[in-house]
């Protein structure tokens, strides 16, 4: 009988590694620019747009309790459409990939940020490229020897980021009443859907939790594991996010973080801790960023195999040695590394939000077509669809509004999506009916 070792810690601990990546340290900078000092609540409220993303997740994870995840919920739900798993299965596998990019430029940015050559883009790209490489050979190399490197750094860069969060407070320019005025004078200046938009495009950060699905054969009582930790994960990162933004904007001047968005915490920590707190800083960001590149390649790229192995991808992705998708990883990294190349860290960030939003708007749809099965509630199903619509719309809106070429290089990035996905829908048909 197989061995289910897995209990609501490991569970808690696997959502917690998959969520808390670069995410923080990459948007930050970003929502202050838009949002100044109301980022630590916009970032927040991304928590309550991830619960309500979680929700079809969990009920169709008790449901279905199939460790194929997103690509299986959907294909489950919809068995004759052959257009809706190849769909899903496509966006699925870019999502991840855009956020193994994301992970990547993180943290080439913080290994870089205390150096002369910081603001080089092509430094910062091959940097990027070779974190991706290094982790894709680890990968490659074991399972066993990526285990025990991850769960080291999932710990670790969770008492990091609590210390940070110390740290900044205790060296805090701006004391709490000062903070109230400031937040008064930006919520009376911000439009409540500036604060929005960043809910959105902050989402990438919160992905992740539904690896804990991944293992639902190793797990004890499904039923009652897959909720709790996917929901205790989601409260847990909401609040450590909230405190970082916070302790950031009360330690670190506004401009600075604006300035130094890709870098933005390790900067001012410099500028109030002197070398030792940027050092510090930058350690959190490479280990959180580094666990979050060899969580994602692993998770994902055993993902786009299945995908190969059902016909929605090309065979060779299937193709494994020792168990182990050699070509899967390969095919991830490259394609990321590819990604960083062509875009910057505003591109990767919110073509990853976009995606996950979508995806998950998908698994919303799918729990509402089998509710009754589910036992899903009609009016939390009902708002997952509407929130997780809204929030993609946000963000193209956004990008309407502030970058329309970025706009139509993401709009190019869907089209080839979707044209690979119906063109391998149709394949998979045609053999099918041989």
């Amino acid at each position: 009988m197989h061995e289910k070792n897995l209990d609501f810690k490991e569970l808690l601990a696997i959502a917690l590694g998959g969520m808390i990546g670069g995410g923080i340290f990459t948007i930050l900078g970003i929502s202050v620019s838009m949002v100044g000092a109301l980022a630590p609540f916009a970032i927040a409220l991304g928590g309550i747009v991830a619960w309500f993303a979680a929700y079809a997740y969990v009920k169709l994870g008790v449901y279905y309790k199939d460790e194929g995840a997103t690509y299986a919920f959907f294909k489950r739900t919809y068995p004759s459409s052959h257009l809706a798993a190849s769909f899903i299965g496509w966006y699925t596998i870019f999502g991840y990939i855009s956020t193994l990019a994301l992970y990547a430029y993180t943290f080439s940015s913080y290994v870089i940020s205390g150096f002369d050559f910081s603001q080089n883009e092509v430094i910062r790209k091959l940097v990027a490229i070779g974190i991706i490489t290094l982790f894709t050979l680890i990968n490659l190399w074991s399972v066993k020897g990526m285990g025990r490197i991850e769960d080291a750094m999932v710990y670790a860069k969770l008492i990091i980021l609590i210390l940070i969060s110390t740290l900044l407070i205790y060296y805090a320019k701006v004391d709490f009443h000062t903070f109230a005025i400031m937040m008064r004078n930006d919520f009376q200046t911000t439009p409540f859907m500036s604060i929005l938009i960043v809910s959105s495009v902050t989402f990438v950060a919160y992905e992740g939790f539904q690896l804990v699905i991944n293992a639902v054969n190793e797990m004890e009582n499904p039923n009652k594991n897959i909720p709790k930790a996917i929901y205790s994960a989601i409260i847990l990162v909401a609040l450590i996010y909230f405190i970082i933004a916070l302790s950031a904007v009360l330690a670190i001047p506004a401009d600075d973080l604006i300035r130094n968005k890709e870098s933005a915490l390790a900067s001012g920590a410099g500028d109030i801790m002197g070398d030792i707190g940027q050092n510090f800083v930058i350690f959190g960001a490479i280990l959180a960023t580094s666990s979050a590149i060899n969580g994602t390649l692993f998770g994902s790229s055993r993902q786009m195999a299945r995908i190969a192995d059902d016909g929605y991808l090309p065979m060779i992705l299937s193709h494994r040695k020792n168990n182990i998708p050699t070509t899967a990883i390969i095919a991830m990294a490259t394609i990321a590394a590819l990604l960083i190349a062509i875009g910057g860290l505003r591109l990767i960030l919110e073509f990853g939000s976009i995606t996950f939003l979508l995806v998950s708007l998908l698994i919303s749809i799918a729990n509402f077509k089998i509710r009754k099965d589910t036992h899903s509630s009609y009016i939390i199903t009902i708002s997952s669809i509407l929130t997780l619509f809204v929030g993609t719309l946000l963000i193209f809106y956004y990008e309407y509004k502030t970058n329309m070429e970025q706009l139509l290089f993401i709009g190019v990035l869907y089209i080839t999506l979707s044209l690979g996905a119906f063109g391998y829908a149709n394949i998979h048909k045609k053999f099918t009916r041989l």
